[in-house]
């Protein structure tokens, strides 16, 4: 991908200091006060104005105009927790080999510093068509509602967002929601040893088989067909009685193709049990081919395509794509880390994909 302007070395080692700071602070999702606290400083010490609600922290370019539209550049600065097979401190960033390793380098402390450089780079220009809004937030690991949601009212009305995730600095332009299902199927009680009662287990059983089995009509260009899954299951409490309930669980993932709504709709009317959601809130994604920032990745040859895998944007009630440098592969990982490269990569490119939207 060709970009007209090489990246200063300072945007880049400014971007490398902050991922490396952030590294250092614990930040579990709903414990991120503490990097909270560093974005913060980090803008106070540029004379930056930035708001704090909660540990989400965010700010606007200095021209900023509230008759012009507002791009949204979101990435979260919490994450999960260090698993087992950690071999290095998890908070000790080092550098080996062109990687620097800790906790929340890739997932997605590469992307969230990469993003602040860009919407640095653009900070004082005064001759933009759109404002840019960066907003560091917090519980994007739990989908929780302390997050991108909690602020939302907060911020002014964004036209659409580009969301910081490892994505290898491709481009997903649609993105599936999700929609975990309680089921419940009913019998009767009765003694297994007698012609009695409803086995709820096997009155559960043709719903389950619609679940594996059914297609759902409409297919999204970018993210194919749905995916149902029964996940969990649970009947009975004794050998020797016919199980009056069944329970089990419904993992769907949902494409643009349809509404979380829709979706539910054709579920119960194809199926016997008893079937409540336990959210509608991971929302499924996507953009037109003509929007300005698939047009700007077509221009940028950056590839573009759908992801199976739920972030922010699912939270995020405009359009959206996911684009940032390292590799979700990585996320969640043991050891996990980022090629240095991929940093700079990744603030070259933001720059490059605003610089068309802004041109």
């Amino acid at each position: 991908m060709a970009l007209k302007n090489k990246l200063p070395d300072d945007r880049y080692h400014d971007a490398l200091t902050l991922l490396q700071q952030l590294i250092a602070t614990p930040s579990f999702s709903r414990e991120e006060n503490g990097t909270a606290t560093l974005i913060e400083y980090f803008f106070e010490r540029r004379q930056i104005p930035a708001q704090r609600n909660g540990n989400n922290v965010w700010a606007m370019n200095q021209y900023f105009d509230p008759e012009k539209p507002s791009i949204l550049l979101n990435s979260h600065h919490d994450t999960v927790r260090p698993n087992a097979a950690y071999t290095r401190n998890p908070f000790q960033p080092e550098i080996i080999e062109n990687k620097l390793y800790g906790l929340g380098s890739n997932d997605a402390g590469g992307p969230l510093v990469a993003l602040i450089a860009a919407f640095l780079h653009f900070y004082d220009n005064p001759d933009m068509p759109y404002n840019l809004v960066l907003a560091a937030t917090a519980e994007e690991e739990i989908s929780g509602s302390g997050g991108i949601e909690s602020i939302w009212s907060l911020l002014p009305p964004i036209e659409f967002a580009i969301v910081g995730e490892p994505t290898l600095c491709h481009m997903a332009t649609a993105e599936k929601g999700l929609m975990v299902l309680d089921c419940l199927a009913i019998g009767k009680a009765g003694h297994a040893a007698r012609e009695e009662g409803v086995n709820a287990l096997y009155a559960a059983l043709p719903d389950i088989e619609w679940f594996r089995t059914y297609a759902f009509p409409k297919q999204s260009a970018a993210l194919g067909s749905m995916k149902m899954s029964v996940t969990i299951i649970s009947a009975g409490s004794q050998h020797n009685v016919v199980p009056a309930e069944c329970r089990f669980t419904v993992d769907v993932r949902v494409t643009d193709a349809y509404t979380l709504e829709e979706a539910l709709a054709i579920i119960r009317q194809h199926v016997h049990c008893e079937v409540q959601p336990r959210s509608l809130r991971i929302r499924p994604s996507g953009i037109a081919a003509d929007h300005p920032l698939a047009k700007a990745a077509t221009q940028l040859a950056i590839r573009q395509y759908g992801s199976p895998t739920t972030s922010d944007q699912a939270l995020i009630p405009v359009p959206s794509v996911k684009i940032g440098p390292g590799d979700s592969a990585r996320s969640h990982a043991a050891d996990e880390f980022i090629f240095l490269e991929e940093v700079r990569h990744g603030i070259e490119v933001y720059v490059g994909l605003l610089g068309v939207v802004l041109s």
